[in-house]
């Protein structure tokens, strides 16, 4: 793994302000589930400790659907969800790779995820949340 850097990132308005900690070579996951598929969301999952709010945690909303696991944050003055805490990984943070400033990366990679069939396929991505 390379080494891991800072990249920052926000919602569309800028009220809400983050840092990921990631490789300058990522692999971004696409999911075809309903959520994912109706919002663009591209996957870049890490550990708690990776990410930082740095500005806007009052700004944010929250959306639970299904087993009402997944935290689904949404910047309530332009509706984009730039990272929440996923089901398949709550000891994590999901980033949308889309919210991300793009040239902190030297390589991107993209794999699609079958959200479609959560259930049979979400232990695959158990393991990102992990410290490495």
């Amino acid at each position: 793994m390379s080494d891991l850097v800072w990249h920052t990132g926000g919602c569309h308005c800028g009220r809400v302000r983050f840092r990921v900690q990631a490789p300058v070579r990522v692999v971004v996951r696409g999911c075809n589930c309903s959520i994912c598929t109706l919002t663009g969301y591209q996957h870049l999952i890490v550990p708690k400790d990776r990410f930082e709010l740095l500005a806007g945690e009052a700004e944010l909303t929250s959306y639970r659907f299904n087993t009402g696991v997944a935290n689904h944050l949404f910047c309530r003055h332009c509706g984009i969800k730039s990272f929440y805490v996923p089901r398949s990984n709550p000891d994590g943070i999901s980033v949308n790779f889309r919210c991300l400033l793009q040239d902190g990366f030297e390589a991107v990679s993209f794999e699609d995820f079958d959200g479609r069939h959560w259930e049979q396929n979400a232990g695959d991505l158990a393991h990102l949340s992990r410290p490495d």
